[in-house]
């Protein structure tokens, strides 16, 4: 019996090194910079870790690393009145 419960146990941790911690790698829902463009920084508020900033496909707005006490998250990136800042999408031509 305490085989069988070593044994589960060590299977649950080995398992457990496989899942990364800031979720799934190869997550195509956003792309990353090298370097902040100057123009987002200088408008972005403060209190916003800009180390790691990426845009989210879904919406083309900014978003940034937060380290939280508990979970590290990605959060919209905002001005300094609380606005979302989003890039500046090009819209189809109409026929």
């Amino acid at each position: 019996m305490k085989k069988m419960v070593f044994l589960s146990g060590s299977a649950v941790l080995l398992l457990s090194a496989c899942v990364s911690p800031e979720g799934v790698s190869g997550n195509t829902n956003t792309r990353s910079f090298a370097e902040v463009p100057e123009n987002v920084r200088a408008i972005a508020g403060p209190g916003q870790d800009l180390s790691d900033v990426r845009i989210n496909n879904a919406d083309g707005c900014f978003v940034y690393r937060y380290n939280g006490p508990v979970e590290t998250t990605y959060l919209p990136l905002r001005n300094r009145k609380g606005q979302p800042i989003c890039a500046k999408r090009d819209t189809p031509a109409e026929a």
